[in-house]
């Protein structure tokens, strides 16, 4: 019931804009930024991104936003991130997680990545559903929104707009298969990447490869070598 609870909180229109854009900064976001993000009163915003907290859907500390420290520093402002834990909801209850590790297990101890990885590709390409590979990183950013990885820019949260020499590089703060990866990771993000090969299609304008960073996918996107000029 907890799960359901958390997730009910989210029908509220005001609750769940909030709730997205904290989600997709990636980083603390405070009262005033996200009441001014939502369109609401910086009051209303702090009841719903309070009860987004008490749901378990969201996370708070506390810091000086002003960088400062020290008299005149002002006082630490209350500021929100998303919270890491999962929330899944099945009528009638249904537990594919276990089904999923238990399947990882058997895979890993039978050394069967090879074959796993070739499944994934085959599955990618059925995904895109295309012989064309995917057209840029524009295109790429999209398709990997609609299957949940949440990509962004790198590069594009920095004040000047991202323009150094990591943009260019779209990388993702969501692992669909995070539950799994934690367990298992060198056969879950072989086969992540494998299946991101497949949907992005090979010998085209982009490519995935490796770059696994904490709190993110292991896999990058970003333009093929042979096709830079």
């Amino acid at each position: 019931m907890k799960d359901i609870d958390a997730i009910a909180a989210l029908q509220d229109p005001v609750r769940r804009r909030l709730y997205e854009y904290v989600a997709a900064q990636g980083r603390e976001v405070g009262r005033n930024e996200a009441a001014e993000a939502a369109g609401v009163a910086r009051t209303l915003a702090a009841h719903h991104l309070d009860r987004l907290t008490e749901a378990g859907l969201l996370e708070s500390g506390s810091r000086r936003l002003t960088g400062r420290s020290g008299p005149g520093a002002g006082r630490p402002a209350k500021v929100y991130t998303r919270a890491r834990a999962e929330r899944s909801v099945s009528l009638p209850a249904r537990d594919y997680r276990t089904a999923a590790e238990l399947l990882a297990e058997a895979a890993e101890q039978a050394g069967l990545d090879a074959g796993l990885c070739a499944a994934a590709r085959r599955r990618g390409e059925a995904l895109r559903g295309s012989s064309a590979p995917c057209g840029g990183l524009e295109e790429a950013m999209e398709m990997l929104a609609a299957r949940g990885y949440e990509p962004f820019l790198q590069g594009d949260e920095s004040a000047e707009g991202g323009t150094g020499a990591a943009a260019g590089v779209v990388r993702m703060r969501n692992c669909p298969f995070h539950a799994v990866a934690e367990r298992f990771p060198p056969l879950v993000c072989g086969m992540n990447l494998a299946l991101l090969e497949g949907l992005l299609g090979g010998d085209g304008p982009v490519r995935a490869r490796m770059d696994a960073r904490p709190g993110e996918c292991c896999v990058v996107v970003e333009a093929s070598k042979n096709n830079d000029d």
